[in-house]
């Protein structure tokens, strides 16, 4: 979880609700002040989900989200994490929007419509520093092991809540590793894709795979999926640690066909409208 940041910009502290309604006008006009300032405060108060404890950072900035990128904390505890998200450690602050615990607890640190610290140097699809247009979920997950059920159930509740909440395409759910392959390698090999994609989130091969046509490009097609080539070897180890459940650095057997299928479905998508920005 270690990514160099600079600048704090601290959230709004929520203001409480106000009735609206014909009662108002039976306010005095210092008690239809004061409620008029409270009302200011509820617009600009930032987003909670209703399905997560909020456990506010004050690590963030202002941006919208198109993808969801997935870590795993390489902690001991849930709580552990969560301090070290709402202040820092050896490499500057750090954040996340989520932290499920692996007894499937949903903790939010940052709102949805700020920019959470948690992805660093990292590109995707050609585009750079994913923190600006991405949602960080951290599992509360050692990197050793693999994911409580009860933490995967919960997961799978909070992308299907945020992907149609926030319009974010259900195939953008990545991996830390994914977007960053020359520093991370989180969630793991134990992480369950599968699982995932059997939801509907993610992009994963579908059975039977056909063999890839003569010809086929298979660097052309991991470069289409979206992974940054800038160093061959590094992406694809993370390809392997997401879609072969291993870290090679070398061409496996099965990759072009994977690779293949990969692409035939993205090419499938329908165009994505921009998702709106976060208010």
């Amino acid at each position: 979880m270690k990514h160099h940041h600079v600048g704090i910009q601290r959230p709004s502290r929520p203001g409480a609700s106000v009735p609206v309604g014909r009662g108002m006008k039976r306010l005095r006009p210092a008690a239809a002040l004061f409620a008029a300032v409270l009302l200011a405060a509820c617009a600009s108060a930032p987003e909670r989900n209703p399905v997560a404890r909020w456990e506010g950072s004050p690590n963030h900035s202002p941006r919208w989200a198109r993808a969801i990128v997935l870590h795993h904390t390489a902690m001991d505890s849930a709580q552990g994490a969560i301090r070290t998200l709402q202040t820092g450690n050896s490499g500057g602050p750090v954040s996340a929007h989520y932290l499920i615990g692996d007894d499937g607890v949903i903790h939010q640190l940052v709102a949805d419509g700020e920019a959470a610290w948690h992805a660093g140097n990292s590109r995707w699809a050609g585009v750079d520093e994913l923190n600006a247009w991405s949602i960080g979920i951290e599992l509360d997950n050692d990197g050793r092991e693999p994911f409580a059920p009860a933490q995967v159930d919960a997961l799978l509740v909070l992308l299907e809540e945020l992907t149609v909440r926030l319009r974010i395409p259900r195939h953008m759910v990545l991996g830390h590793s994914d977007i960053a392959p020359t520093r991370k390698d989180d969630p793991s090999v134990h992480f369950p894709w599968k699982v995932l994609a059997d939801a509907g989130f993610g992009l994963w091969p579908r059975e039977p795979l056909r063999p890839a046509p003569p010809g086929f490009d298979a660097w052309v097609a991991m470069r289409l999926v979206g992974y940054d080539l800038r160093d061959p070897e590094a992406a694809l180890a993370a390809f392997h640690r997401r879609f072969r459940g291993n870290e090679a650095r070398h061409w496996l057997p099965g990759d072009a066909e994977i690779l293949f299928d990969l692409q035939q479905q993205l090419l499938a998508l329908p165009a994505q409208a921009p998702a709106p920005p976060a208010h």
